[in-house]
This record gives C-alpha cells, sequence and structure tokens, in this order.
C-alpha cells in the first residue's frame, strides 16, 4: 500500500510537470483563450484576435504537486495495530 501511494505521487508530479511544459508552461494563471496581434492584409493595420486555447498555469501545477505531496504524506503514515493478547485462566 505505501509504495503504491509513492508510486501514485510520482505519477502524478512527472506527468503534471510535462504536461505544464508541453501546453505552453504558462508561469500566470491558467488561461482559457489567448489574445494575438493579426495584420489587416489590406489596410496594413494589427487587430486583436482572440483564440480559444487552454494553458495551463503555475496554480494548477502547484495543485497536481500539493496533491502528490500529500499522498507521499500519507504513505509516510504508520498505523500500529494493536496485538490483542489473551490470557488463559486456569
Amino acid at each position: 500500500m505505501r509504495r503504491a501511494l509513492r508510486i501514485m505521487a510520482l505519477c502524478i508530479a512527472v506527468s503534471s510537470l510535462a504536461g505544464w511544459a508541453l501546453l505552453g508552461a504558462n508561469r500566470g494563471w491558467t488561461k482559457t483563450s489567448i489574445d494575438h496581434r493579426q495584420l489587416d492584409l489590406v489596410t496594413g493595420l494589427e487587430y486583436p484576435v482572440s483564440e480559444n486555447r487552454f494553458v495551463p498555469g503555475i496554480d494548477l501545477l502547484a495543485l497536481s504537486w500539493i496533491s502528490a505531496a500529500v499522498l507521499f504524506g500519507g504513505s509516510l503514515i504508520r498505523l500500529h495495530r494493536r496485538q490483542q493478547t489473551t490470557t488463559h485462566e486456569i
């Protein structure tokens, strides 16, 4: 059980870091739309364009690392079971 919790914590930490890096590695808050400027070919003026795209931020990365830390911390807890002693009276 302890080993499974540690492996799950490691998988969460590594996969969240890889996903965060592959999807944009935004060091701000998580965004669901990106604004960028586009050039009009006829007039030569720039205008803002909003694109719907998910970019995970540092808040999502921190939340996943906190959950991985909680799982790892849960693997360190030791539960002692009491052994029942039986007495035989004659």
